[in-house]
């Protein structure tokens, strides 16, 4: 998937329906958290076992799917309008996320 062809569709699609005033960072992070409930209200009432098979039903998982999708379209937009390098700032987080929560009973590198 190239991260950044999709960021200029996404682009020029909010461009050509006049959306780009609405598309701040504010409200874009407003309709992702509110694209991420509803992902979330999909598992909500499931226990984790239900939740773990739910892909399984056909309609679940289109719904789910839709619900992935719109999540990943608004932290794109998002992420374009801040001008956050995607790639750049996921590695970066491994990195600190390693440091972070380092694997049990490993022994640090002396570098």
């Amino acid at each position: 998937m190239d991260l950044q062809a999709l960021q200029k569709t996404l682009r020029e699609f909010a461009a050509a329906r006049h959306w780009q005033p609405f598309h701040t960072p504010k409200n874009l992070s407003t309709a992702l958290l509110v694209e991420a409930a509803e992902l979330a209200e999909i598992f909500q009432w499931m226990t984790a076992q239900q939740s773990q098979a739910a892909h399984l039903e056909p309609l679940k998982k289109a719904q789910i799917a839709d619900e992935v999708a719109d999540v990943l379209l608004y932290l794109l937009q998002l992420a374009d309008q801040c001008a956050i390098d995607i790639p750049g700032a996921v590695a970066g987080k491994l990195v600190k996320n390693a440091i972070k929560h380092p694997v049990p009973g490993a022994v640090p590198s002396r570098g």
